[in-house]
């Protein structure tokens, strides 16, 4: 019997896509699936954001302990700054971070994975604990955020795009890979020069390619891990490309 890779859940669960994310792995784990998450973590407290709270009502009735923690109110308990973009991250997100690490040393946690997670981790978070982050991308594709990864691909004129799993590092999305998937895009990329690209009919099935595949991939990179196929770090990133396809057909 293969024994269950316990993990810890970090996520910001600010919309669908990230509650959507943790029922789908809740459904294979009903399934089978080897895994067991040992904490659901979030950077809002109870009461402060409608949809976090749908997210923390299915962890409590699945009976998984939940850690909350604001950062937004941590942030201006101490008279901390918003971070900007181009400058390095205010102290207090260390510190923030270091909070977190701490509630989560006491549930022995093989395995942290960000999903919908919208902080950048810091060193006392991420040196403490193996972190994985899901990013909307091939490996060798275009990195920020999902819009902006959709428009880099229509911008290139991208044939393929997929869904990657790395290592969190001080590194932003560019952490050892630890497995992917790709799926094609040549059907309906074509370079454009339009100045509102979110607009197009593209950019939305791009979209909708990414998000039908992103859950699947989620559970086969955690199936791989619980079974022993990847380790992590990995020696080698696998493609999970055949896995994911088979998932999605069945779906």
């Amino acid at each position: 019997m293969t024994e269950k890779l316990r993990i810890g859940w970090l996520t910001t669960g600010r919309g669908a896509g990230s509650y959507g994310g943790l029922r789908y792995v809740l459904d294979a784990i009903d399934g089978g699936l080897p895994v067991e998450i040992a904490v659901v973590f979030v950077n809002r407290d109870r009461g402060e954001y409608e949809a976090t709270d749908a997210l923390l009502a299915m962890a409590d009735g699945r009976g998984i302990p939940v850690e909350a923690l604001s950062s937004v109110r941590f942030r201006k308990a101490r008279g901390g700054t918003r971070s900007k973009p181009g400058e390095g991250l205010p102290v207090w997100r260390q510190e923030f971070d270091a909070a977190v690490a701490e509630r989560l040393r006491g549930y022995d946690i093989s395995l942290g994975l960000l999903f919908g997670y919208m902080l950048i981790t810091t060193a006392p978070l991420h040196s403490g604990f193996t972190l994985i982050n899901d990013h909307p991308a091939l490996p060798e594709g275009p990195t920020g955020t999902w819009q902006e990864v959709i428009e880099e691909l229509i911008r290139t004129g991208a044939r393929e795009s997929g869904c990657l799993m790395h290592l969190v590092t001080e590194d932003l999305d560019r952490g050892p890979v630890v497995s992917w998937c790709r799926y094609s895009i040549a059907d309906v990329v074509a370079s454009t020069g339009e100045a509102d690209i979110r607009a197009t009919a593209a950019f939305a099935e791009i979209r909708r390619r990414g998000v039908e595949r992103e859950q699947p991939f989620l559970v086969e990179t955690l199936r791989a891990v619980a079974e022993g196929r990847l380790a992590i770090p990995p020696e080698k990133a696998i493609d999970l490309t055949a896995e994911v396809e088979r998932a999605v057909a069945a779906d």
